[in-house]
């Protein structure tokens, strides 16, 4: 059973009630803070499922319905379209569907469906000024729900590909000052020790394609280095002076990364 991390927090037990009331205590196979996607697994036989949908993404204008238990009132279901792709909220993972279909607190776990009957999204926030619904919710979605309860549920925890640079969106004005012809790829601001730095990625490097696909925007380059092999060479394409290179950049692991020392009077970074 798949739900929000938010949702489970700090409990010290799990009840999983079903609409027949049945109830079924739960074990937490795994949970992932950054996307706020926890796995659970209930002792019960033959209950039907629901497909995760594939890559292909939902278009804005697109018929979707979501479900819960909005402000404990029970199972419940709304209707609305996708009103845009892609969001991004607070965290380096975000890949957001924004919805009109009306989400409130308890709504938060449930499916967002499109109309072929497949999960394109898991409901997991709002924006309102009173904590109700004013049109503008957010789910999860699936294309990053997907791996992340793949590597929960083989491994108990997620498995991120590391980079291993601090980097910035090339900004039309970074884009004109380096004489870019379009504002396009990540910057790169800082190269710490890791992976990047073994291969020869410098400061001031913008990269314009990571393992074969081309790098929109900072973010982007983020999603995309966590979800590449780890220990595997990957090439790596950057713009130096003028000039395009080819870096081989064998990846670490972030979760290891983010395990080292850090001086306790300094944040830690938030890189790919």
């Amino acid at each position: 059973i798949m739900t929000n991390a938010h949702v489970i927090s700090d409990a010290d037990e799990v009840v999983v009630k079903l609409s027949d009331r049945r109830e079924f205590l739960a074990t937490v196979l795994g949970t992932d803070k950054r996307t706020d996607i926890a796995i659970l697994k209930i002792d019960a036989r033959d209950l039907p499922a629901v497909a995760l949908a594939s890559i292909k993404p939902q278009r804005v204008g697109d018929w979707v319905m979501a479900m819960g238990n909005p402000l404990g009132q029970g199972f419940s279901v709304s209707a609305g379209i996708v009103s845009a792709r892609g969001r991004e909220l607070s965290g380096s993972y975000d890949d957001f569907i924004q919805t009109d279909a009306a989400i409130n607190r308890g709504n938060s776990g449930g499916p967002l469906f499109n109309m072929d009957g497949q999960v394109v999204g898991v409901n997991t926030s709002i924006l309102s000024p009173n904590g109700g619904s004013i049109g503008i919710g957010f789910s999860m979605s699936s294309n990053v729900v997907t791996k992340v309860v793949d590597q929960l549920k083989e491994f108990g925890e997620t498995r991120r590909g590391w980079l291993g640079v601090r980097i910035q969106d090339v900004t039309p004005d970074v884009a004109e000052a380096m004489g870019l012809a379009e504002a396009a790829g990540a910057l790169v601001t800082d190269v710490p020790e890791g992976p990047a730095k073994d291969a020869g990625v410098t400061a001031g490097d913008v990269i314009t394609r990571f393992n074969g696909e081309e790098v929109a925007d900072a973010g982007d380059l983020t999603r995309r280095v966590a979800d590449a092999p780890i220990g595997e060479a990957v090439p790596v394409i950057v713009l130096r002076e003028g000039k395009t290179e080819t870096l081989a950049v064998t990846l670490g692991r972030r979760e290891e990364a983010e395990a080292e020392t850090m001086p306790a009077s300094a944040p830690a970074p938030d890189e790919p």
